[in-house]
């Protein structure tokens, strides 16, 4: 008789098996087996909120399957994902099986030989307050969703849902969008003095103003700043400080979930949602030649920064090798307050399988993901980064300038690792002080990052030449609307859901299209509007922030064993209950009202409006069903069309169903159509517009339609 290990995922599967001795055999559950129903609650709530579990449809032939498996095994093991909702899965299976007593639970946080090994030989019984604790977010979750929706359907439209963290996230979009509709900009000056040693000298550089009589130079508009140009002309100006010193700057720590999503957004461009897609294949396991088929990093669902020792010395081993002793620093990062701390970072299964080495076997995104994990890890065990940092202070009478240089004394690890620049390039964060005026960093003419080189040998009392003064007008800007990245980094500097809900939660929202997405920024729709406004008026916990916030570090406490999970929903519930009957008396409906464009309908002459439909939005004319005009909405991609003669604009469209295509602005005089993405660049062949598509091995390539060309790259 053979061992039996149950899985999640076919890929896992794979992976493990060719791990193993033929005494093994291993099996796919296809994610969960068992869960609540859809048509109905699903919760005993009067009976200490007992779920009532069904098989998933489709499921019953893989539940056979592994039945007759686990009945000729001698040992079965659950090697499903190390987190709530693996232990979750395994749990469902032990008691689906009927192997609650003989099953045993092992951990594979890196799908490794090593790894594998390591597990079985601790394997250990399912952690039942791990279990209770997915329990009590499933069971919570069902009771929010299940019982706010019919509300929503009943106050504003069917088809809406609410949830307890989703509806916390639209609310975080829609107060940022109220703060930039309410934002006045506000005038501000910079005064920047070019300046040089002597006549004739052209290493000219520029100092901005920085003080007025000992204070923070304000400049609020023209009249002062003119004010201040009329005061320095003719005035001499004087080298009063010359500071120099070292800086050092420290590498960032490994991947944590958020970081990854956030740092993949903005170096990559991809959503939160395609990253994770990307790091479950890289985790479960990939065919990488002689190797085989292996998982190449750790587990992508983590709030810690902890490294494994023996991950640490490989990093060691390599920084040696590849660089140098001054290069190695092996550093261990602080793990936040609150985190978990279940797993480690993300990091890659073996440092020496570097990205070049693996780019003939993964595809483009898979490279590109493996190589941002790769080059963070390594980048967080070597020295920090040291640059000589001069500062010349200059004085003009009462005046005060400032020039600021640096130069790279050492680079550490930025020879293998630059930090992502914030999306928005301000100087404030997006979680500063909403009342706190924004600045563009682009705007501001200062002389801070400019390379040390640039700045001349100057000597402290010496005289300087003015070569003109540079007054420069500025607005203040809004704060940034939320792209995915900083709404990650917002929910998870809030305390709301955890690593394996984020991308869940921005998937959710956007589908029930509460929010759009705009330039990669978040745009709350109407009816994300009016949505939060309804439940705000009688829901205010369940938006509330710190009570979210709170409730999950519950969820925390429950899989600590410190909490029972039927006392934490007894403790919700009531106030809950109570809420939801005052409000389904008192609450008015709302109706929701098409957004009218100033487009006519070609058959009636009624302004058009955009309505949603099952699909996304469309075009329609107001006078269904009497006038049954519609059109698609479309997105114009900068690009003409290829068509000879054609002046239109390549459209991106959508077809009743959702599917995108790629059309001419001019139908129907031009008949143009695509279903592949249109590319900016020309064919080399015949210089014919080239088009995106994708390859059985899932690379994105480019490619000629023109017929008899045939180009593909």
């Amino acid at each position: 008789m053979s061992s039996l290990i149950i899985v999640e995922s076919p890929a896992k599967a794979r992976t493990i098996k060719k791990f193993l001795s033929k005494g093994y055999e291993v099996k796919a559950s296809m994610g969960h087996i068992r869960d609540l129903p859809k048509s109905q609650l699903g919760v005993d709530v009067g009976n200490h909120f007992t779920p009532k579990y069904i098989v998933i449809k489709g499921k019953n032939k893989i539940i056979k399957e592994l039945k007759a498996a686990a009945k000729d095994s001698k040992q079965i093991f659950l090697a499903t994902d190390p987190d709530r909702e693996g232990e979750a899965i395994a749990w469902h299976l032990s008691e689906i099986l009927g192997i609650e007593k003989d099953a045993k639970r092992i951990e594979l946080r890196e799908i490794t030989k090593t790894a594998l090994q390591n597990a079985l030989k601790q394997a250990k019984r399912l952690d039942q307050d791990k279990v209770n604790a997915q329990q009590a977010r499933r069971v919570l979750d069902r009771l929010v969703g299940y019982k706010l929706s019919p509300l929503l359907w009943s106050k504003i439209k069917r088809g809406l849902s609410a949830g307890r963290v989703q509806s916390v996230a639209v609310k975080l979009i829609c107060e940022r969008e109220k703060e930039v509709q309410a934002f006045v900009p506000e005038e501000y000056w910079t005064l920047g003095a070019h300046l040089f040693k002597k006549e004739g000298d052209s290493s000219i550089f520029s100092a901005l103003l920085s003080k007025i009589k000992g204070e923070k130079a304000v400049l609020p508009d023209e009249t002062r700043t003119q004010e201040v140009v009329q005061a320095l002309t003719g005035k001499p100006f004087v080298v009063s400080a010359i500071l120099e010193k070292e800086q050092r700057r420290n590498p960032p720590p490994p991947f944590i979930t958020s970081t990854l999503q956030q740092d993949a957004s903005r170096k990559l461009g991809f959503k939160v949602s395609r990253t994770m897609s990307i790091a479950q294949q890289l985790y479960e396991g990939l065919d990488i030649g002689e190797e085989g088929t292996v998982g190449l990093i750790t587990y992508m669902r983590t709030d810690s920064t902890r490294v494994a020792e023996y991950a640490q010395k490989e990093a060691q081993e390599f920084i040696l090798q590849k660089f140098s002793e001054e290069y190695w620093l092996g550093k261990i990062f602080k793990i936040r307050e609150g985190a978990q701390d279940a797993h480690e970072a993300i990091r890659t299964t073996s440092v020496f399988r570097t990205p070049e080495k693996l780019k003939p076997y993964l595809n483009r995104d898979q490279y590109r993901l493996y190589r941002l994990i790769w080059e963070r890890f390594l980048a967080s065990q070597m020295s920090p980064a040291l640059f000589d940092v001069k500062t010349i202070e200059i004085k003009s009478g009462e005046y005060e300038f400032k020039a600021t240089g640096s130069t790279l004394k050492f680079p550490g690890f930025l020879a293998v690792y630059q930090e992502a620049n914030e999306a928005t390039r301000r100087l404030r964060a997006s979680s500063a002080d909403p009342q706190e005026p924004y600045q563009e960093a682009a705007d501001v003419e200062s002389s801070e990052d400019q390379d040390k080189a640039s700045l001349p040998e100057l000597k402290e009392n010496e005289l300087l030449n003015l070569e003109k003064l540079e007054p420069k007008q500025h607005f203040t800007q809004p704060p940034p609307r939320y792209t995915e990245a900083s709404l990650v980094k917002t929910l998870e500097e809030n305390g709301i859901g955890r690593p394996s809900t984020y991308a869940p939660i921005i998937e959710t929202i956007l589908q029930r299209r509460y929010v759009a997405i705009e330039n990669k920024h978040f745009l709350p729709t109407q009816l994300g509007f009016i949505v939060t406004e309804t439940l705000e008026k009688n829901f205010s916990d369940i938006l509330n922030v710190d009570f979210t916030a709170a409730m999950e570090n519950k969820l925390d406490a429950v899989e600590e064993g410190k909490l029972n999970w039927v006392d934490l929903l007894s403790e919700f519930y009531p106030s809950f209950e109570g809420a939801l009957k005052e409000a389904q008396i008192h609450l008015e409906r709302v109706k929701v009202e098409p957004v009218v464009i100033e487009e006519t309908c070609p058959n009636c002459g009624r302004n058009l409006v955009i309505r949603e439909g099952r699909f996304g939005q469309f075009i329609a004319c107001p006078g269904y069903p009497e006038c049954r005009y519609t059109k698609g909405i479309s997105k114009g991609t900068g690009i003409s069309c290829p068509e000879p003669g054609c002046t239109g604009e390549i459209l991106q469209l959508k077809t009743k169903k959702g599917r995108a295509f790629y059309g001419c602005s001019r139908y129907p005089d031009c008949q143009f159509r695509s279903w592949n993405k249109p590319s900016s660049e020309k064919c080399p062949q015949c210089s014919s517009l080239l088009f995106e598509k994708n390859s059985k091995n899932g690379k994105v390539g480019l490619v000629c339609l023109k017929e008899g060309c045939g180009y593909k790259n």
